[in-house]
């Protein structure tokens, strides 16, 4: 299914409840792009599906009954929602989820990159997530936005929003890409990148980029303390 995306304004009053039960909504945002190939796509999705399997992320999800869904990118107007909102209640429900989303076939191969597009999209589809304490969209990609808004003109919105855009950024061979998702993507007091050197890379940085955005602030039920900027390794 493929989201109409409205413009953004008007949407603060949507920012998640004081108390509710859930610690965190994480969006996982995967980029499909013509600059990935058929086995990136592949280490993208079974390597989220094993960093949400990873022990320390398992019960952190679970014990902030946290609820994840999975959208994919690419240029304007092609952005989907692959798997909704789901609850993570118990490991059963863990397990479901990370079959899903190692299973999920591509939607797209061969379109540019828009990455404002992409967080236009991402926005809207917090719309129907349950309320939570914490939301958070988690980016991957491995270019800069060639197409659609510009990633800036779209981060005072989701600030307004109250949701967090963290990135894991594959470097390949442009050195100065985690700087630019830094500065143009990145969104929120506690955000952060973390940089894959190639795809081969990518599954263990994700485990650590989702260990990071899980551990503490659920598991432990506290305020983040301050990081830096980029986490590149």
């Amino acid at each position: 299914m493929t989201w109409f995306r409205p413009a953004l304004t008007g949407l603060a009053l949507l920012a998640p409840l004081p108390g509710a039960a859930c610690d965190l909504a994480l969006l996982l945002a995967v980029d499909v792009s013509g600059s990935v190939d058929a086995r990136e796509y592949r280490v993208q999705m079974e390597g989220l599906a094993e960093g949400l399997r990873d022990s320390v992320v398992r019960e952190a999800l679970v014990r902030g009954q946290a609820t994840v869904a999975l959208m994919q990118w690419t240029g304007s107007s092609r952005q989907e929602l692959t798997v909704g909102w789901t609850r993570v209640m118990s490991e059963s429900d863990l397990e479901a989820l990370a079959r899903q989303i190692e299973t999920a076939p591509r939607v797209w191969t061969e379109f540019s990159t828009a990455i404002g597009e992409a967080m236009t999209f991402g926005a809207r589809v917090f719309d129907d997530a349950p309320a939570c304490k914490r939301r958070v969209m988690d980016i991957s990609g491995d270019g800069r936005s060639n197409e659609g808004t510009e990633p800036f003109v779209i981060k005072p919105e989701m600030e307004a929003l109250a949701i967090t855009v963290n990135a894991l950024v594959i470097r390949g061979d442009d050195d100065g890409l985690p700087d630019y998702f830094a500065e143009n993507v990145m969104t929120g007091g506690n955000a952060f990148v973390v940089t894959a050197e190639n795809y081969d890379e990518y599954p263990e940085r994700m485990q650590r980029k989702l260990r990071r955005e899980t551990e503490r602030q659920i598991s432990m039920g506290e305020s983040p303390a301050p990081i830096p900027v980029r986490w590149q390794k």
